[in-house]
């Protein structure tokens, strides 16, 4: 058995995510959001925190993780993980820049949705 490269869809230009803030992919599944650091990190998360639901993409952007607005639940952006004390897991995509594009790997499942609404946007 061998691994498959990833593919990597074309999401943004970098300066189209606000520092420290946000943007929505809308996606069939659930939103997406993006996450741009203060040093131009940038990190893919499902916009739903794993405690009540919340929308992440609403929330405060600190170091490399994001506080829900809902309840102040703090998600590491690297894993997704909600931070102790509290427990669960936001799912997490693999981002790659090049050249100041923002591209995304998704899973075969989500990959023709995705698309379908990065061209719709």
């Amino acid at each position: 058995m061998t691994l498959s490269e990833p593919i990597w869809l074309h999401v943004c230009d970098v300066d189209e995510i606000p520092r420290l803030g946000t943007r929505v992919l809308p996606h069939p599944a659930g939103d997406i959001a993006l996450f741009r650091t203060e040093r131009d990190n940038v990190f893919a998360l499902r916009d739903k925190c794993p405690h009540k639901g919340g929308a992440l993409s609403q929330g405060i952007v600190h170091g490399e993780k994001v506080t829900c607005p809902l309840h102040a639940w703090n998600i590491d952006l690297n894993t997704g993980e909600a931070c102790a004390p509290d427990v669960g897991c936001a799912q997490r995509f693999a981002v790659r820049i090049d050249a100041g594009e923002v591209y995304l790997s998704l899973d075969d499942a989500t990959r023709a949705e995705a698309a379908e609404a990065t061209a719709a946007a």
